[in-house]
């Protein structure tokens, strides 16, 4: 079945996390809309030499912009997140049920696929254009659950658990894109090195040491290493999430009290990730002058601007809809009872919001402060608005039903703690309660 929902700890683990992503998303607008206005106001200079001021140790070269920190460093700490998310999901989530994993995986690869393929197409036979066919394959999920939180409270936890699915799974497809498609000069050396760190953080976090003293300086000189190979430093965020476990440690003959490593770590780091690094990098990022209407019209009608939207606002809701559609239809599994296609468009339109990861493919292809850099920055902010509206007329229209289930889905008639609808199937050990 193609939504069916999942298990109660799931369910409320994801609910948790949602929460979180929420408020972040709500700081990233924040910080997005502060950039947007300070870089059109009277004190544009003052946003452009906060961006370019320097800091740093040259002498590891790392004396880097406050820009290029936010990118490089702050991000890291984004895709760490994002690591141990993707690797908890199917190691011990639902997802890692293959069928379960089946759609939100295809979906996320049709929504980078179709986006980047439209965006060669509006784009084709201008000079240099190509180099940013990544650009519109990100979903923001920060942003699109601040989105959700405005249109969509009652959406059903099913199509909530997809979205976040989704999002993670694109964050992965983006961050091996970064890695193998905008790496300029790589030097192996400093990249064989960085292995030497990571490999003891892995050493150490596999044995569940959570001394910061000693894995701070180890993920602090992973990143360093990687980002002198010429590979971008989000990269090492992504291999050190990856390396931390997920199962919870053995005590005594039983499972061990509290979270696993990647759960504590996750729940260290989400709130710096989604309520500091992200929206700072929003900050230092998406300033552009728009010069006017004049302006603004003359850099919507570049073609990469075009292609980025054109990528973002069809391409994403087409390629995430029939790739859903074609697993459904490969594997005849049915939607849910309680849902109908008309709500997986909905969610296809709100992952047209590309904003995070949109806007560093962005300055990675055609480099920061350059004026086909200005225009995807003024192309994504553009589509994630149409985005959003589109999204929420789709999603406002089932808003009754919506309701509906979210009252079968809190229901808790018998005060135990767990709602009754997960209580109702019966499993082989008694009622599935997770």
């Amino acid at each position: 079945m193609l939504f069916g929902r999942g298990t109660w700890p799931e369910a409320s683990r994801i609910a948790e996390i949602l929460r979180q992503e929420t408020i972040g998303g709500a700081l990233l607008l924040a910080g997005a809309v502060i950039a947007v206005v300070w870089a059109n106001s009277p004190w544009s200079d003052s946003y452009d030499s906060l961006r370019g001021f320097t800091v740093g140790p040259a002498s590891w070269h790392l004396d880097l912009s406050l820009a290029t920190w936010a990118a490089d460093g702050l991000l890291a700490i984004f895709f760490f997140v994002a690591g141990l998310e993707l690797k908890r999901e199917f190691v011990a989530g639902d997802l890692r049920d293959p069928r379960r994993a089946l759609v939100p995986v295809m979906a996320a690869v049709g929504g980078v696929v179709v986006p980047a393929l439209l965006y060669l197409v509006v784009t084709s036979g201008t000079d240099g254009a190509a180099q940013g066919w990544a650009i519109p394959a990100a979903t923001d999920i920060a942003f699109a659950l601040a989105v959700l939180a405005v249109i969509g409270r009652f959406l059903p936890s099913a199509l909530r658990t997809f979205l976040l699915t989704l999002a993670v799974v694109d964050d992965l497809i983006a961050i091996v894109i970064i890695a193998v498609f905008y790496t300029s000069d790589l030097a192996v050396g400093p990249l064989l090195l960085a292995f030497v760190p990571l490999a003891a953080f892995t050493f150490l976090v596999q044995r569940r040491v959570r001394s910061w003293w000693l894995l701070l300086p180890l993920a602090f000189a992973t990143w360093m290493l990687v980002h002198e190979s010429g590979v971008h430093a989000t990269v090492a965020g992504v291999l050190l999430g990856f390396a931390v476990p997920v199962a919870r440690s053995e005590r005594a003959g039983g499972p061990e009290a509290g979270p696993g490593l990647a759960e504590h770590f996750e729940h260290r780091f989400r709130p710096l990730s989604a309520g500091v690094a992200v929206p700072i990098f929003a900050l230092l990022s998406a300033g552009v002058a728009f010069g006017g209407l004049d302006g603004l019209g003359s850099a919507l009608a570049d073609p990469i601007a075009l292609g980025v939207m054109v990528g973002l606002v069809l391409g994403k809701p087409v390629g995430i809809l029939g790739a859903t559609w074609a697993v459904g239809r490969f594997t005849r599994a049915e939607l849910d009872g309680d849902l109908a296609w008309v709500d997986v468009l909905g969610l296809a339109l709100l992952a047209g919001i590309g904003f995070t990861v949109s806007l560093l493919i962005g300055e990675l292809a055609f480099g920061g402060a350059s004026e086909a850099d200005d225009h995807v920055k003024i192309a994504v902010l553009t589509a994630s608005l149409v985005a959003s509206l589109l999204a929420a007329v789709v999603l406002r229209m089932r808003n009754r039903v919506y309701r509906r289930i979210h009252k079968a889905e809190t229901a808790d008639l018998d005060h135990d703690g767990v709602p009754d609808v997960y209580q109702r199937e019966e499993g082989p050990d008694g009622p599935v309660t997770g």
